[in-house]
């Protein structure tokens, strides 16, 4: 594994870590209390109460400390380090998942949540939906997504999933339009077409993993690789604040020639 799976595959996964078990015991309580409070709830619990999005919701620093605990660290922020440079880690994502995941309440088409059954709402990161037609545009251009589960968890419990070698197929397929355009330009570019055919693509040639971690190891996900959630199985086991990670996807300055053209 390491940097040669994450250049061929577009992930790769980290065994058991000193430093990231630290760092997972003091943030564990601390993501839990966020996860069940109110305010965050009313503006992050989706999907019939089934997913709790928490999108920058715990207050760590740059380097992952939170409330005087340790920095994260160990073999994933290293290597990291050596592809990036110093990290300037986001606020973590604390995404929960629950049992029944993804219930159906409305807040998306049907089409939409079939493909979320499916499909596991599979998407690269960065490609948000824009206006009433939900055209895709270039919007965020994250340097990689480091996940760190909080909590033990069956495989059945709304895991993540990658398309294996997906991001090479996603990287072809933008280079093929943007390569022409000054990349000051890009985010005005409409991608939709393209990424759908790209997705398609993928679901064709690439094969759906699991990704599996537990508390104490974690995982990296290249930038363009196609992933997602999957829905919540019937033998599933978690514990009662359901199936815990947190996300760094950190974004640099200026770099969406990087974001598409980097070393990995």
């Amino acid at each position: 594994m390491g940097l040669e799976a994450l250049h061929q595959r577009g992930w790769t996964t980290f065994g058991q870590d000193v430093a990231i078990s630290d760092w997972v015991a003091h943030v564990q309580p601390i993501a839990a209390q966020i996860a069940s409070d109110p305010k965050h709830i009313t503006s992050w619990l989706r999907y019939g109460g089934t997913w709790f999005v928490g999108v920058n919701v715990l207050p760590n620093d740059p380097r992952g400390q939170l409330n005087g605990g340790p920095v994260l660290a160990g073999p994933a922020v290293e290597l990291l380090t050596s592809l990036h440079g110093p990290l300037a880690l986001d606020r973590a994502q604390i995404s929960v998942m629950y049992p029944g995941y993804p219930a159906y309440d409305g807040s998306e088409s049907e089409a939409a949540h079939r493909y979320r059954e499916l499909r596991c709402a599979a998407h690269v990161d960065g490609l948000l939906p824009d206006g009433p037609h939900r055209r895709r545009y270039i919007q965020e251009s994250h340097q990689f997504v480091l996940g760190v589960p909080l909590v033990k968890s069956s495989e059945q419990a709304s895991p993540m999933v990658v398309w294996d070698g997906s991001h090479h197929i996603i990287r072809a397929a933008f280079k093929s339009v943007l390569d022409t355009v000054p990349v000051q330009d890009w985010s005005e570019i409409d991608m939709t077409e393209v990424y759908h055919q790209a997705r398609k693509d993928c679901f064709e040639q690439c094969t759906r993993v699991t990704v599996l971690a537990a508390p104490g190891e974690c995982y990296i996900l290249h930038r363009l690789a196609l992933h997602g959630i999957a829905p919540w199985g019937n033998e599933a086991i978690a514990p009662k604040v359901g199936r815990m990670v947190a996300y760094f996807r950190p974004q640099k300055d200026n770099n969406l020639h990087e974001w598409l053209n980097g070393k990995y």
